[in-house]
């Protein structure tokens, strides 16, 4: 892998714990620094496993995984982690946001796991505020009430916030559209790659709608790149 290389995926085998009869298997795969790629399946293909595996979320059977120069796969939980949190920016497809805390309190959460990412702020909540405004939320919004309270669309814009600041080196976004209509999703996908260009940043895209490929600099199919492979009926 060259320094111009994002993302890196050698030999991958995953096994569904509890399960010999499921696994993923990606034999190649890399993400050029700076590429916008968009990858389609279907419900239930793989793609959120392929996610957590990027992520590190999940560690892989065999092979490798490497991100901005690093095989997350060859590190503890520990430094997967706290490698995470430097250099991955996530936009889980359920949210995950702390539902008792406001918006803006989970964006800037990441940032207490990322020194590194906290550093290049100079103001981490006016930063907040500024991507906040930038996705069509207001101050409001982001500052009242938990963040349980805010709408199923709000809540995603929140998340992609929480993946942008700071300027992480790889976006993986997981479905970020599937709660937009067409106009605020056509919205949404232009201020999404305005800040990651900004940030010199990376991104891969999973979803399932196939009217986004012509936005992106690649369009990936699942089926293409990996194997899913399920027991035989006994």
């Amino acid at each position: 892998m060259t320094e111009e290389t994002a993302l890196a995926l050698t030999n991958l085998r995953f096994t569904w714990p509890g399960s010999t009869g499921f696994t993923l298997e990606v034999d190649a795969f890399t993400l050029p620094k700076g590429e916008r790629t968009l990858l389609l399946g279907a419900s239930g293909s793989g793609k959120s496993t392929l996610l957590s595996l990027i992520c590190g979320i999940s560690t892989p059977s065999a092979g490798s995984v490497t991100v901005a120069g690093t095989d997350i796969a060859r590190l503890s939980r520990r430094r997967r982690d706290r490698f995470r949190a430097e250099n991955i920016g996530i936009v889980f497809q359920q949210f995950n946001l702390l539902p008792y805390a406001t918006a803006l309190d989970n964006a800037l959460l990441p940032l207490q796991f990322a020194p590194n990412r906290r550093a290049k702020l100079t103001d981490e909540r006016a930063e907040a505020l500024r991507l906040a405004a930038a996705l069509g939320l207001d101050p409001a919004q982001m500052t009242s009430g938990g963040a349980g309270s805010l709408s199923v669309g709000q809540q995603q814009r929140v998340a992609v916030v929480r993946a942008l600041i700071g300027s992480p080196e790889l976006i993986v976004a997981d479905e970020p559209t599937s709660a937009l209509d067409a106009s605020a999703q056509a919205s949404f996908v232009d201020t999404l790659f305005t800040h990651v260009e900004a940030a010199g940043a990376s991104l891969l895209m999973v979803s399932h709608d196939e009217r986004l490929a012509d936005r992106f600099d690649r369009t990936v199919r699942l089926e293409d790149i990996a194997r899913v492979k399920k027991a035989a009926a006994v």
